[in-house]
């Protein structure tokens, strides 16, 4: 069809997933204890695991072994990244798309959805409402459309970073986009975008092809899979990987993620900065009830397996799943949420109480307020963090690495973490959550040891409260 890109490939483009292989790997027996345990010690060393190691806990069904992974993941999150949750919102740009998945509200040939694309007039309206309840940190979501094209997006994020809204301000930008060529990359990246996400969906090939019709943009698996191998050769060194759980078995996608993980370091030494695993949402105009349903339990397991498998990696929930369970989630291994989401088209300035389904790619399961969000994380224990230090020092890609996979991300994105929680509470918190997160910062201050890392901490903080400074980091 019209429109179609040419399907430039990475250097040595290779379809890594066999599908074969990953059935039978997760086809044996149940794993003896002490190789679970012996892969669960591994993982306790901030190894990455193979696909080999993974598709033995997931073949393990034994509750006393099971508990024993998920305490490994809490285990690993707290020693990786801390008590911090990095928070986000998404903003979603445009809706027009030449493919026609069948589980997406977006597609094509879907006659119930509203078309919309936001002027530049919008867009700003939209980035203020979102820095007018302290948001920092925006993920802009595009459907796969000629339009949408690399100029396009580069211009649409020197947008949000060029609005500002008093103390309010986008430091960061991610993008969640069509893959791209090479030249395609390099246009986006001069805009200073942060992570680049392509999911790829399901990396069960019938099912991609089942889901995803081949006169389309999605129909070709190797130029989607390959996507952010291209990302890398032009310079985009923080990606992030996606699945949307639901369409196939939600094993056979683990091992997926997994593998292409492990693709991105052994051919570029770094794995992917995060990885996203919603589950499929009902949206409006869409009939398609999923060939792999995934239960809370399984969910869960997902979550906490992949923590172990991949322990530098961030992991994402996002606002589809209901409140309630992302408060019980959080403890298997989660590293950043979206918070005070909204995803109509227009949706943070024309917000209304209940959503707006054709105007929505899929339904939300969280439409709680930032602030409320913030509060609740807060009451748990968590520093809810707006920390973009890392991208704007250089701590992506392999650096990154070089800091995360020792544990030593926690030491600096503590302080981080609370200078920007400060900023929150004295800018836009409610009195409840600012007294919750005062208290949470000193309780936090108290587990510094004295010195000099300690005393600037403390100036900055102080800073924050009693003057007009911002965006102090370290």
């Amino acid at each position: 069809m019209s429109g179609l890109p040419k399907m430039e490939l990475s250097k040595d483009a290779v379809d890594f997933i066999d599908d074969g292989y990953l059935i039978q790997l997760l086809s044996g027996p149940p794993p003896e204890r002490q190789q679970v345990r012996d892969i669960v010690a591994k993982s306790l060393n901030k190894q990455a695991l193979s696909i080999e190691e993974t598709a033995v806990l997931l073949r393990t069904n034994e509750p006393e072994l099971l508990e024993e992974v998920f305490n490994t993941a809490h285990t690993l999150k707290e020693t990786v990244y801390g008590n911090r949750i990095v928070l986000f919102a998404p903003l979603y740009v445009g809706n027009d798309c030449v493919n026609d998945c069948i589980y997406c509200g977006f597609r094509r040939s879907n006659p119930l959805a509203v078309r919309r694309t936001l002027t530049p007039e919008e867009l700003r309206e939209q980035v203020l409402k979102m820095e007018s309840v302290g948001q920092k940190r925006s993920i802009l979501v595009f459907g796969e459309h000629p339009k949408y094209d690399a100029d396009f997006i580069a211009e649409q994020v020197r947008t949000v970073y060029n609005t500002k809204n008093g103390h309010g301000e986008i430091r960061r930008v991610n993008i969640n986009a069509a893959p791209l060529d090479h030249e395609g990359y390099r246009t986006v990246k001069s805009a200073g975008i942060g992570t680049y996400q392509i999911f790829q969906e399901t990396y069960h090939h019938d099912t991609y092809s089942r889901v995803h019709p081949p006169n389309t943009r999605k129909g070709n698996y190797l130029y989607r899979l390959d996507g952010l191998s291209r990302a890398f050769e032009a310079g985009c060194d923080d990606v992030g990987l996606g699945v949307l759980f639901g369409l196939y078995d939600w094993r056979f996608e683990v091992l997926g993620l997994v593998a292409h993980a492990l693709h991105f370091q052994q051919r570029y030494g770094v794995g992917p900065h995060t990885i996203s695993f919603p589950r499929l949402r009902p949206a409006c105009g869409v009939d398609f009830p999923g060939l792999g349903s995934v239960g809370d339990e399984h969910f869960k397991r997902v979550i906490a397996t992949l923590r172990l498998a991949v322990p530098y990696t961030g992991l994402i929930l996002t606002a589809r799943e209901n409140a309630s369970l992302r408060r019980d989630l959080m403890k298997f291994g989660v590293s950043q949420i979206d918070a005070g989401s909204r995803i109509e088209i227009g949706g943070y300035t024309e917000k209304e109480e209940k959503q707006i389904a054709d105007r929505e790619q899929f339904e939300l399961g969280d439409t709680r307020s930032l602030d409320t969000v913030m509060g609740e994380l807060l009451q748990d224990g968590y520093v809810p963090s707006f920390c973009t230090a890392c991208y704007r020092l250089g701590r992506t890609g392999e650096h990154f690495m070089e800091f995360a996979i020792p544990g030593f991300i926690k030491r600096f994105c503590t302080p981080n973490a609370l200078t920007t929680l400060m900023e929150y509470l004295v800018d836009y918190a409610s009195p409840e959550t600012r007294a919750a997160g005062e208290e949470r910062i000193n309780m936090e201050l108290a587990k510094f040891e004295d010195g000099p890392v300690k005393a600037e901490l403390e100036k900055r903080l102080n800073r924050i409260k009693q003057t007009e400074d911002r965006d102090l980091y370290f």
